[in-house]
Formats: C-alpha cells, sequence, structure tokens
C-alpha cells in the first residue's frame, strides 16, 4: 500500500520548541499504529534547550512540579482551518517525571492507561475536522481546564485552542499532533503530516535553517516564521 500524501500544517505554538518521536526518524513514530498515531509527532518548548527552569535532585531521583517546565500553560494554536468535532477536557495535570527513577512505577501502569481509552492516553485534547477534507487533526496532553473552543464551532488557522499541559499518558508537559483518516481514534489510520514555514536550529551553535516545508527531525529545535 502506497503511503498518502501529508497533510501540510502551520506550527501550532509560538517560541522554540525540540522536536521528538519524529515520523522523520521512523514509522511508526511511537512504537505502534494503536490509535492513530503512525505518523504523530511531540513537541517540549525549549529555552536554549534547556526543558524546564530548574534540574535539582528531583529531576534526577524523584517527580518534579510541572509549573517548572517551559511547555506548562504555553498557548496551542490551530494548524490550520477547520472546524471541531471533538472535545475532552478535565483530566488532571500530571506531575513530571524526567527521573528514570520516577518513571519505573508509572510505566507499570502504563496497560491500564490504555485500556481507559482516549481520555488516559491523549488526556484533554481537540480534534479538529480540516476544511476540504483534508483529515482530522488531535492536539493532545492540553492543561486541565485550559480548552477555549467547543464541539462544532469552526476555527481560524492560528486561532488559541487551548494550553499545554501534562494530562494523560505525558511524562513531561509536551504537545502530541498527529493527523487521522477519520475523527475515531479507535477505527482512524495515521495520516502523514509536514509543516510550512518554520526555521530550524540542527546545531545548538548553528544558525537557523528556513524550511518552506517538511518534517523536523528528531531533536531539532523549531519555530514558526
Amino acid at each position: 500500500m502506497s503511503t498518502p500524501e501529508p497533510v501540510v500544517l502551520s506550527l501550532p505554538f509560538r517560541g522554540t520548541w525540540l522536536a521528538r518521536n519524529s515520523p522523520a526518524r521512523r514509522v511508526p513514530s511511537h512504537g505502534t499504529d494503536l490509535f492513530a498515531t503512525t505518523y504523530a509527532m511531540d513537541f517540549v518548548a525549549v529555552r536554549g534547550r534547556r526543558t524546564a527552569t530548574t534540574r535539582d535532585w528531583r529531576a534526577l531521583l524523584s517527580t518534579e512540579p510541572v509549573e517548572r517546565f517551559f511547555a506548562f500553560g504555553q498557548p496551542i494554536l490551530a494548524p490550520a482551518a477547520g472546524r471541531v468535532v471533538s472535545v475532552h477536557d478535565g483530566e488532571p495535570d500530571l506531575v513530571a517525571r524526567r527521573s528514570p527513577l520516577a518513571r519505573v512505577p508509572y510505566a507499570l501502569t502504563q496497560a491500564a492507561r490504555v485500556r481507559g481509552g482516549a481520555g488516559a492516553i491523549a488526556g484533554n485534547h481537540v480534534v479538529l475536522e480540516l476544511d476540504d477534507r483534508g483529515g482530522y487533526v488531535v492536539l493532545a496532553h492540553l492543561r486541565a481546564g485550559s480548552i477555549r473552543v467547543g464541539e462544532g464551532e469552526p476555527v481560524a488557522a492560528g486561532q488559541e485552542l487551548g494550553a499545554c499541559g501534562n494530562s494523560g499518558n505525558s511524562t513531561q508537559p509536551h504537545l502530541h499532533i498527529q493527523v487521522m483518516d477519520s475523527a475515531d481514534p479507535f477505527t482512524a489510520r495515521g495520516v502523514p503530516l509536514s509543516f510550512r514555514d518554520y526555521q530550524v536550529w540542527r546545531r545548538p551553535d548553528g544558525p537557523p535553517v528556513a524550511v518552506e516545508q517538511g518534517i523536523p527531525h528528531e531533536s531539532e529545535v523549531v519555530e514558526r516564521r
């Protein structure tokens, strides 16, 4: 089966963010096709490649408050014009777990979260149907109570949808984005995505490179142009 053409989006945030689990590195990008995550991507807000204001003993041995992470509370924007087909809110923002030790008990409950469905995995999230039948975009792990749109509402590209959080299957505040061929992640298939008009820092000491359309590679830092 041939790979469909990618759906072209704008980056759904302002500022500099680090690409994680990029489909430019591997497909399925998250190691599974479950919940249509085949081509999904994650983004973590950074400042100089740092993800948080503090790195102390808690980052090495324990859990951390989400408020110390740059991504937490950052506005999440509509990556294209469309219509809201579903909204899920009310999931709590979890403590962060940068520490490998803190991730051990979390990993043991992974199967239970999968059985818990979309809310347990995606946390607070918005699903958009793109204009011109361009697919369905999921923006996940949003901050509890931050979603600003409702089902059936039309949205413009760049409109604020909510804020980045740490809800659902998440070990630190970040944005998860994916495109699907239908609105139900239990039956949908993942669709490739790409982004337009951004700049990328491929090396910490290098200049930004302008990209008209592409997929950020693993660990690249990107920003809207």
